[in-house]
């Protein structure tokens, strides 16, 4: 059933207790992903920092999740699902692409050395960053929200933001000094070590994976139970969205 919006001067129908629950949890997820995001602009360079796609969603996520916890304390219809499902997708990709490529010995990308030696404030936003908030989303999404609102065009819709950076993280690469550390942001976007073809070939397997995620995601949208009463959930991730 779509929502209808309450008549001018009520509030839309909704539990005592709910709302306030939901604006807390979606409020503490947002305050992971810039508390982490802080931390890496403080311990390094915010130029740096922000090349990054795990910054980029962890940013998507401190914004949109923030106006989702304003929506539900306030009683206001949710957000667009073509942000919130966006939103959802690219902080699950970050989770995934960190623990099963990245932070993974197996993996032919494996970075899992360097991630061990982080300490201190470092560890900590990595784990906000990577582990914390896309689980948050996730819970969010299947426990917070009203299910049925994602469409199949989503999907192909969300691609917009991997390509974006896509093509940023290539620009970028090919004005910075051959010597800067950092120059390409993630292995497999080394065009230095796999020349543009092999990049190229990288950033396809991923693009068919994001949009295979997000087919999926809009499939389980579709058949998941709803888990709260509908007048209790006011904002909803489905409706409407590495370092």
């Amino acid at each position: 059933m779509p929502y209808r919006p309450a008549p001018t001067g009520t509030t839309a129908p909704t539990g005592t207790t709910a709302p306030a629950v939901t604006a807390l949890f979606r409020g503490l997820i947002a305050l992971a992903a810039v508390t982490g995001i802080m931390i890496e602009c403080v311990e390094g360079s915010p130029l740096v920092v922000f090349s990054f796609f795990t910054i980029w969603s962890n940013t998507a996520v401190a914004v949109v999740l923030g106006l989702g916890a304003v929506r539900a304390g306030t009683r206001r219809p949710p957000l667009p699902a073509l942000w919130t499902g966006g939103v959802l997708l690219c902080i699950t990709v970050v989770g995934l692409v960190f623990h099963l490529v990245l932070d993974n010995e197996a993996s032919e990308f494996n970075e899992a050395a360097a991630i061990a030696r982080l300490t201190g404030a470092r560890a900590v936003a990595n784990q906000l960053l990577h582990t914390v908030t896309p689980i948050g989303v996730v819970l969010d999404w299947l426990l917070l929200t009203r299910p049925g609102t994602f469409r199949w065009r989503h999907a192909a819709q969300w691609l917009a933001a991997p390509g974006t950076y896509l093509v940023f993280a290539l620009v970028r690469g090919a004005l910075v000094s051959p010597d800067t550390p950092t120059r390409y942001t993630y292995p497999f976007l080394d065009v230095t070590a796999h020349g543009y073809p092999g990049v190229l070939t990288n950033a396809l397997v991923l693009g068919l994976a994001f949009y295979a995620l997000g087919l999926a995601l809009v499939t389980a949208d579709r058949f998941r139970p709803a888990v709260a009463p509908r007048e209790n959930r006011i904002s909803s991730l489905g409706a409407g969205g590495l370092k």
